[in-house]
């Protein structure tokens, strides 16, 4: 009888589940619709490539959309039971409440296994793609490329160095560069500036006026443009994790240094794409305990809206708390997953 009737309760669920992944994706694709059509009306782009932009967007939303329908199926589902009489009919014939979730952990298992692969190899690449055909198909121009800090370059007994190097190029090394907090240290003495271009093509560096110390320490002022040899190719820097896949993330961390933003963020990406797949168990267990004590449908939407709302707020807050350091990366991306695991075993506790 328990299995006839955890059959049953799975049979319930998943049309719901099927529609609360259309609902959601519907709900998020909202936004990206109107910043495509924005680009279609402002662009004059055509409808090939407003639905090639919301192709590579897709991904993205979807992974989150697979996830949030788990406790929007369970709680609908067990709400609409408990208002039927379905499950004090299930308790009267001797059927322990938590024995009605166990088959659902597998199907949240497999779409665990989904989320894993699309949130670690099918998204970065959507993203990327996004990113890019905004700017090369849309925009009509290069892909900037992010801004460099402090940079110092050594060539030919002149030493370079730049505070910042800004939009190298728009994607191609061949145009004009920005600098700022220039210095050049020469043989013949130092020169500096606030501001100078890079010009990878002509392979020179410009300072906008600016000063030089001499050997001697005399400090003039410099009226005209000062123009210098400067041979380097910056590379462009990696993507940013969310552009990145999994493979990609790890051989990037190592490279960084420990301790700092950057370092911060990456790790938690990579535990975060760990911790996710685990989110539709840790789900069955939560919003199924609690759906097991719903007595009506009306408790069982305002617990959807509740329920998503608190893993929200959780879910969008660990990823600043781990960039600032104020919790490890690793704590910080499975931190959701243990809080709701934990209020799931404490309403299971209480229905055993």
């Amino acid at each position: 009888m328990n299995g006839h009737f955890a059959r049953y309760v799975l049979k319930e669920v998943w049309p719901l589940y099927l529609a609360g992944v259309l609902l959601f994706l519907f709900l998020q694709m909202t936004d990206t619709i109107s910043g495509i059509v924005g680009a279609l009306l402002s662009y004059h782009t055509g409808i090939l490539k407003a639905l090639t932009l919301l192709t590579y967007r897709l991904p993205f939303i979807l992974n989150q959309c697979l996830v949030l329908a788990v406790p929007f199926a369970l709680l609908l589902a067990l709400g609409r039971m408990a208002k039927d009489s379905e499950l004090k009919a299930a308790y009267a014939g001797g059927i322990r409440p938590v024995n009605l979730l166990w088959p659902l952990l597998l199907p949240a298992l497999l779409v665990g296994v989904v989320v894993f692969l699309n949130a670690g190899y099918v998204t970065p690449i959507g993203q990327a793609n996004y990113i890019k055909y905004f700017y090369t198909d849309i925009y009509n121009i290069g892909v900037p490329t992010p801004t460099t800090e402090n940079y110092a370059h050594t060539e030919d007994g002149n030493f370079f160095t730049a505070g910042r190097v800004e939009n190298l190029g728009k994607g191609s090394p061949d145009t004009l560069t920005g600098l700022s907090g220039v210095v050049v240290q020469t043989p013949k003495g130092t020169f500096s500036a606030s501001t100078g271009r890079w010009d990878a093509k002509a392979r020179t560096w410009t300072l906008s006026g600016g000063y030089q110390v001499d050997t001697a320490g005399q400090i003039t002022k410099l009226e005209k443009a000062t123009v210098f040899t400067q041979t380097d190719v910056v590379a462009r820097p990696p993507p940013p994790p969310a552009e990145s896949t999994t493979p990609q993330l790890r051989s990037l961390l190592p490279t960084q240094t420990p301790a700092t933003e950057p370092y911060r963020r990456t790790a938690y990406e990579l535990a975060r794409r760990v911790a996710d797949p685990f989110t539709p168990l840790v789900f069955v267990l939560a919003a199924g305990a609690l759906g097991l004590l719903i007595t009506n449908r009306a408790w069982a939407v305002g617990a959807v809206i509740m329920f998503l709302v608190a893993f929200y707020a959780l879910y969008s807050t660990a990823p600043q708390l781990a960039a600032l350091g104020a919790l490890s990366p690793l704590i910080a991306a499975w931190l959701p997953n243990v809080l709701f695991a934990a209020f799931g075993a404490a309403l299971a506790w209480r229905l055993r």
